[in-house]
């Protein structure tokens, strides 16, 4: 089975073409850039071709979707995959695509306009070109249906909450849910039992505690707004600030907005960019500025995995993923400083040493908590899902 996944961004649509049986192989790969742009490309690298980069036509994401089809359309596609951000409480598991689906996604849009308006372009996209293809919607709020309502709820009205859904949904979760699995191969433990925390940590950035396999609390909320510092998000705020800056300071919520959402965390508090690398070449030069953005940022991540050790009793393991968490050492080491309270000790030459390609252990041999660098795959996660939904339950062998 031939499974083909579309991961829509706001200016980019990656995919993934997977052969899933009899064993996983990845046919070809790539990303539809700058879409909406006269810049707008194609790169794709297939198995047995030489990589291939070109401009395309693309106005839309629905036009960058189509290009991805028809470039993969020669290898065979089975079934077709979509990552949709956010399910709301309506959607718990993948959901075949149907007239019924797309517009109970359409119903929660407004929870992320952006991300769910950018999945339904995907799979109209799909509908049209592959009718006879089944078609999967995978809801990146999903793994977190499992959060407790005392971790879940807000303290608000019951009554005003239930109206209108308001609760923490959580985010990023099948990349929480495949480096959860990931990690617990490298540990060679079975799920019972076990306590993980996972660090998704790029220009959104998540924490999840994960308790026998299930997501037990994650730092993301109502929207992916909530929780640690990101690239360009706050993250935590008091709701009084954002009172303060309608009432006094007099900005619109749309100015509130854009403020939270795209001119503040690291790029605010740094005063230059929201990516991590130009962020520390800047303190590596002596800026104060961005020095201090990098400790807001490991300080807020490191007072996450304290409080998740206290939701979970203890850990097993901790794993970061992601952009950041999978290649900047530097973050890395700034966030596992003082864990050794929780039996957490990082091996400064292991961690320097750590790529990103390949799941890899930075802790050292005394640690009683082990650390992991364990690089993300949703778009492995998505088919994997697909096909238990579609042909039924496998035993999947990652592989190296």
């Amino acid at each position: 089975m031939n499974v083909l996944v579309l991961n829509a961004g706001s200016s980019s649509l990656k995919f993934r073409l997977l052969r899933m049986r009899p064993a996983e192989q990845v046919l070809a790969s790539g990303q539809v850039e700058k879409w909406g742009t006269p810049q707008a490309s194609l790169r794709m690298e297939a198995s047995g071709r030489s990589p291939e980069r070109r401009s395309v036509a693309a106005e839309t994401p629905a036009h960058a979707a189509e290009h991805a089809i028809e470039a993969c359309r020669p290898l065979g596609i089975d079934a077709l995959g979509h990552r949709v951000v956010h399910g709301g409480a309506k959607f718990r598991d993948p959901t075949r695509i149907s007239p019924e689906t797309i517009a109970g996604i359409r119903e929660v849009s407004h929870l992320a306009p952006l991300h769910n308006g950018l999945a339904l372009a995907g799979i109209e996209a799909g509908l049209r070109l592959l009718p006879d293809v089944p078609a999967v919607a995978v809801f990146d709020t999903a793994f977190h249906r499992t959060i407790p309502d005392v971790a879940a709820l807000y303290a608000i009205p019951s009554e005003l909450a239930q109206k209108h859904s308001l609760r923490r949904f959580g985010f990023h979760g099948i990349s929480h849910q495949y480096v959860s699995g990931r990690l617990l191969e490298c540990l060679r433990r079975p799920v019972a039992g076990t306590r993980l925390i996972t660090c998704h940590l790029g220009n959104g950035a998540s924490l999840c505690a994960i308790r026998d396999g299930r997501s037990i609390d994650t730092s993301m909320g109502f929207t992916p707004m909530e929780g640690l510092v990101m690239g360009t998000r706050s993250g935590d705020i008091d709701p009084g600030l954002l009172l303060h800056l309608l009432t006094t300071v007099r900005l619109h919520a749309q100015q509130v907005d854009e403020l939270l959402n795209r001119r503040s965390g690291l790029l605010g508090l740094s005063g230059r960019s929201g990516d991590v690398r130009e962020i520390e070449q800047a303190a590596a030069a002596g800026d104060a500025r961005a020095h201090l953005a990098l400790e807001i940022f490991a300080y807020r991540v490191r007072k996450y995995i304290g409080a998740y050790a206290a939701v979970l009793g203890g850990i097993d393991a901790l794993a970061f993923a992601a952009g950041v968490g999978e290649h900047s050492a530097d973050a890395r080491s700034r966030i596992c400083r003082d864990l050794s309270y929780l039996g957490a000790s990082l091996d400064g030459a292991r961690n320097d040493s750590a790529t990103g390609d390949d799941p890899f252990p930075i802790s050292t041999e005394a640690s009683s908590v082990q650390i992991w660098v364990i690089p993300t795959d949703e778009e492995r996660q998505i088919a994997r899902e697909i096909v238990e939904l579609l042909a039924g339950p496998v035993a999947w062998a990652t592989l190296p």
